[in-house]
């Protein structure tokens, strides 16, 4: 018998090679004046960008810029709204990176609201539920990695001694449109491929075992797993190489819809507490910790912490990454936590000391830190010994 569960919605999505030329086409779905969200330099100076302001401009689209250059902030947001506030946007669009769907997703919800998107954000003092009103959004991602463009909410950060990073959430902030192109890929350097593709992995693997998966998500998460495991290195390595960015854009596509329906676990939960505090790039906090939980976790199972069918979806994820074995059990569970550490260590993830990140500040950021959804319950003490590892 299957389990109950519920399934979010899903955008209007275009994907592959040569879909971006169809952005004009579907901005004119909703009018003839757009703000356009994007990164700071990289794509508006790129031939696309070129060819897709020219095109709007040929087309009578009317194009306001706004420039992201780091993770969205609080009062990022509210600078960008107050300044475009009333002046009667047909719609988003949103190209680039995970922060700048996320900007892209923030700006859209708030340009209809006069207020502080502090005063929305779940888990802040005296925050409460926004009413979901919005300009209507189209995503393109540049990178393969956070999902964004399929989820539900909008990730904001304020990094200091009391920092935060919540979401704000809301089932209309899923984009009316989403245009996944994988050639907008290619030009990502190497670190940002394995930080974002890293992020796409822990995304589909904490869903797969998360306390709250379904059917439906265990057979998406398992398919992108599937490409992860062919793709992520040789994209990485081979940065041209269009089948692997194809592959890798697919995975984090799917990582963000199973992450909206099935939640996230403790390597997700360690990014919200370290990011209030550090400024440490969301991927690499991803990346740098997934070997280390994901032992943690094996460890605890092995144990005798968990249940069979949580044994199964960790033998299914290890005969996708080790191929051409007919084990089970301990030994593979234990060899695929080897391949995740070889991996992170070949696509050269930093530790965080790199980033100011000391033993003396465990406390306070394990102290910080929610593991919800993590299949398996880690009490501080492993949390400790988890950060520990990646220091």
């Amino acid at each position: 018998m299957v389990d109950t569960f519920t399934f979010s919605r899903l955008p209007e999505i275009h994907f592959g090679i040569g879909k971006f030329e169809i952005i004009p086409k579907k901005i004119k779905q909703f009018g003839n004046k757009i703000l356009l969200v994007t990164g700071k330099s990289s794509f508006i100076n790129s031939k696309k960008g070129e060819w897709l302001i020219n095109k709007l401009g040929s087309e009578n689209i009317t194009v306001e810029i706004v420039h992201v250059i780091a993770e969205p902030s609080v009062s990022f947001i509210d600078e960008v709204c107050k300044f475009h506030r009333n002046q009667n946007f047909s719609a988003i669009l949103a190209i680039g990176g995970g922060s700048v769907l996320d900007a892209g997703k923030a700006i859209s919800a708030m340009l209809a609201i006069d207020s502080s998107i502090k005063g929305f954000l779940e888990g802040l003092p005296a925050s409460k539920p926004h009413p979901g009103s919005k300009v209507p959004l189209i995503a393109v991602p540049t990178t393969a990695g956070t999902g964004s463009e399929t989820t539900k909410n909008a990730v904001i950060s304020e990094v200091g001694e009391n920092g935060f990073k919540k979401s704000l959430r809301h089932e209309n902030f899923i984009p009316e449109i989403v245009i996944a192109d994988p050639e907008l890929t290619l030009q990502c350097p190497p670190e940002v491929t394995a930080a974002s593709g890293l992020d796409a992995f822990t995304q589909l693997l904490e869903a797969y075992v998360s306390t709250q998966a379904s059917p439906i998500t265990d057979a998406l998460a398992l398919q992108g797993l599937q490409y992860i495991s062919n793709s992520l290195f040789k994209s990485f390595k081979q940065g041209n190489n269009i089948d692997a960015r194809c592959d890798m854009s697919y995975a984090a596509m799917l990582s963000g819809i199973v992450l909206v329906n099935a939640g996230l676990g403790a390597v997700h939960g360690f990014a919200s507490s370290i990011a209030g505090f550090f400024d440490v790039p969301h991927g690499i906090i991803c990346g740098t910790l997934l070997g280390a939980v994901n032992r943690k976790n094996i460890d605890k199972l092995l144990d005798g912490n968990g249940s069979n069918g949580l044994i199964e979806k960790y033998n299914n994820v290890g005969r996708l990454f080790i191929k051409e074995t007919d084990s089970q059990g301990p030994h593979l569970l234990i060899a695929f936590a080897d391949v995740i550490d070889k991996l992170i260590d070949g696509l050269q993830m930093p530790k965080l000391a790199k980033f100011g990140i000391k033993e003396e500040h465990i406390a306070k950021i394990v102290s910080n830190t929610t593991v919800k959804n993590n299949t398996i319950h880690l009490d501080k003490i492993d949390l400790s010994e988890i950060l520990k590892k990646r220091i």
